[in-house]
């Protein structure tokens, strides 16, 4: 059986590899130079993440640099436990693009 072609060029894989927006004052300040800031999943690779963002956003993706976030050791009433790993993407868009984050995904 043939896969079935997606008209809009969106799979459902591609809202497992975009998991959030991350939104702090450096991923603020990189959107002046046309970068934003998402969460992904763990294995995501860039160019699924590339593939993803464009789809998603219908946007021209130049670049992707990602970054895996150590999870801290904390301590809750003395007891040690630690946070989770978070793997970041840095998407770089083309002049003139832009994602507005707080309007999430059309579509």
């Amino acid at each position: 059986m043939a896969k079935a072609s997606k008209a809009d060029g969106i799979d459902t894989r591609h809202y497992d590899v975009i998991v959030a927006p991350h939104i702090t004052e450096k991923a603020t300040l990189l959107s002046e130079h046309n970068a934003v800031v998402f969460k992904v999943a763990e294995k995501a690779t860039k160019p699924e993440i590339k593939a993803a963002v464009e789809a998603l956003f219908n946007v021209k993706v130049t670049g992707v640099n990602t970054l895996t976030q150590k999870g801290k050791t904390k301590r809750w009433k003395g007891k040690p436990y630690k946070r989770s790993d978070v793997k970041k993407a840095i998407v770089t868009l083309a002049a003139g693009q832009s994602i507005d984050i707080t309007e999430g995904v059309r579509g």
